[in-house]
């Protein structure tokens, strides 16, 4: 016998050891409500017409918003921030989380010149 006749084999004692459990059909279940249709239908009638009543926020449209931060910092911060080759390294993309000391000296350039 080869290895997966044995495995197979040692396979279905295991199942035929612990038996064959299977599950038990209990027919279908009886419904005992105490609401008549009449009143099922006219709930529905009523949350149907009702609308989507968790879609609140989607529906108001664009909402006021008024900025207490100057333009000028606001600007000079994205671009000060664009600039910065290590603004992007996040530390849990680098082993043990930590980001390595070669990439947090200030003289690493990102950017290579064409040598000519």
């Amino acid at each position: 016998m080869n290895a997966s006749k044995i495995l197979a084999a040692a396979a279905l004692s295991l199942l035929a050891a612990a038996g064959a459990h299977a599950e038990t059909y209990d027919g279908v279940h009886t419904v005992n409500s105490t609401i008549s249709r009449a009143d099922v239908a006219s709930q529905a009638v009523v949350a149907a017409h009702a609308g989507n009543v968790y879609g609140d926020g989607s529906t108001a449209g664009a909402q006021p918003f008024t900025s207490t931060a100057d333009r000028a910092v606001v600007q000079a911060e994205a671009v000060a921030k664009a600039h910065d080759p290590l603004a992007s390294l996040d530390r849990r993309a680098f082993y043990r989380d930590e980001v390595p000391a070669a990439y947090k000296k200030p003289s690493v350039s990102f950017t290579r010149q064409a040598g000519l």
